[in-house]
């Protein structure tokens, strides 16, 4: 997205953080089905009970990962200036899954491959990262709420191969106001009621 006049393009942090969420739980929860049909070489019972471990672990790494750099870079957010355009959420949501769809596609086929060994526990993990990604979302709402102000980064800072929001190639956050835009805190919809 390009701004005019030295405007940049923004993407709400916690919206970018989230767009993975939902992809990954479903995907996670679809190979968990079809991997627990197959007995596996531990069988099923050792499959779920690993499973099972392998989503607390990925929910807790997923949820709490990188919590220091966030905060460094709100800290000396600055204020988004009048020229700056702030990106739809359905947009955000949109490029982030665009970018990452074949990284979807290997982790499922990963995880349906690896119930022949352990079933159900590949699609778990996945899960689990998925439910990981809305905590952390969950949380960067509340870390906005605290400071009455919600954080954005510069679009062309995420067209890098990891499109993280808190990567090596961002260097600081935006922010606009607590009803700026069409999603809330931590990044889910906001509704229509909540825009009139």
């Amino acid at each position: 997205m390009r701004a005019g006049r030295g405007g940049q393009g923004l993407a709400r942090v916690a919206v970018v953080v989230r767009a993975g969420a939902a992809p990954l739980w479903w995907l996670g929860v679809c190979a968990a089905g079809i991997g627990v049909l197959v007995p596996g070489l531990t069988g099923r019972r050792i499959g779920v009970s690993a499973g099972a471990a392998l989503f607390l672990v990925a929910l807790a790494v997923v949820a709490y990962a990188r919590r220091g750099r966030y905060r460094e870079l709100a800290r000396p957010a600055v204020r988004a200036g009048k020229h700056d355009v702030l990106q739809d959420r359905a947009v955000s949501m949109r490029t982030w899954r665009r970018r990452h769809r074949w990284w979807l596609l290997l982790a499922f086929l990963a995880a349906l491959g690896g119930a022949f060994v352990i079933p159900a526990a590949g699609g778990l993990l996945l899960a689990g990262c998925g439910v990981g990604l809305w905590l952390k979302a969950s949380w960067i709402g509340r870390l906005e709420e605290a400071g009455e102000a919600l954080l954005w980064v510069r679009v062309d800072w995420l067209s890098g191969g990891a499109s993280s929001p808190a990567g090596k190639a961002v260097k600081g956050y935006r922010t606009t106001g607590i009803a700026a835009g069409d999603a809330t805190p931590g990044g889910a919809r906001r509704r229509a009621s909540a825009l009139t």
